[in-house]
């Protein structure tokens, strides 16, 4: 089914680490803020710490964004979520979801990033994808049957993870669920001794379309360049 568009190496090898760090801190800060600060009360906070140590972020700049995240200390989180829908080279659907505190300013970023492809209005591209609850998680006992588990956790769908995203000796799941069971199913899994790595929203592709290696390409570029993006937190695209 495929989910967000993974830039190549990007949490491994990334050579704007910075801007990586960046991206992690702000998902925490916004997860504290529309949710419990309490990482083991907020499955959304929980996936973004996990994900900010799996980086090394440092202990101290983790805490701070939470408290920041939830109006602990005078510094005030303007970040907003704005949603832009157009298509990749090769007319591929893209959704972008930005986080960002100037509208304005990423607009036009986003504007001139689109030059490659075509920029649309809003609801022109949602229709093409689903709109589901995702919670990503490992487990230690390969032997589990991921089909129960979807059905125990009250997720609608479930599917492996590619290896590259599972650490070696475990199996990975990606389950799909209603939005308003997202919460429930991320527990859930906790509980059950799962590894929860992204708890979040996502748009899942209804089609794919086929590409020839020439169109692969250059829709892959285009993506890794929206993603790079300061602002950009989301690309989802129908390419598998």
């Amino acid at each position: 089914m495929g989910a967000q568009w993974k830039q190549a190496g990007r949490l491994e090898h990334s050579t704007k680490r910075g801007a990586l760090i960046g991206k992690l801190v702000k998902e925490i800060l916004v997860a504290a803020k529309m949710g419990d600060p309490h990482p083991e009360s907020n499955a959304r906070l929980w996936a973004a710490v996990e994900a900010a140590k799996k980086q090394s972020v440092p202990r101290e700049t983790i805490e701070r964004a939470i408290k920041k995240g939830a109006g602990l200390l005078d510094e005030k989180v303007n970040y907003e979520t704005v949603t832009y829908e157009g298509f990749a080279p090769a007319k591929v659907p893209v959704i972008v979801e930005c986080l960002t505190d100037n509208k304005n300013r990423t607009a036009s970023e986003i504007r001139v990033l689109f030059k490659k492809g075509q920029l649309s209005s809003p609801g022109s591209v949602t229709w093409m994808f689903h709109r589901w609850g995702m919670v990503e998680a490992t487990h230690v006992d390969r032997s589990l049957d991921m089909e129960t588990v979807a059905i125990e956790a009250g997720a609608q769908n479930v599917e492996a993870l590619p290896a590259g995203d599972v650490p070696e000796g475990q199996m990975g799941a990606r389950f799909l669920c209603d939005p308003p069971d997202l919460d429930a199913v991320a527990k859930f899994l906790a509980q059950a001794k799962w590894t929860v790595t992204t708890s979040e929203m996502s748009w899942v592709a209804k089609n794919y379309l086929e590409l020839s290696e020439a169109e692969r390409k250059e829709v892959t570029d285009f993506l890794n360049e929206l993603d790079e993006h300061d602002d950009v937190h989301r690309v989802y695209a129908a390419l598998k």
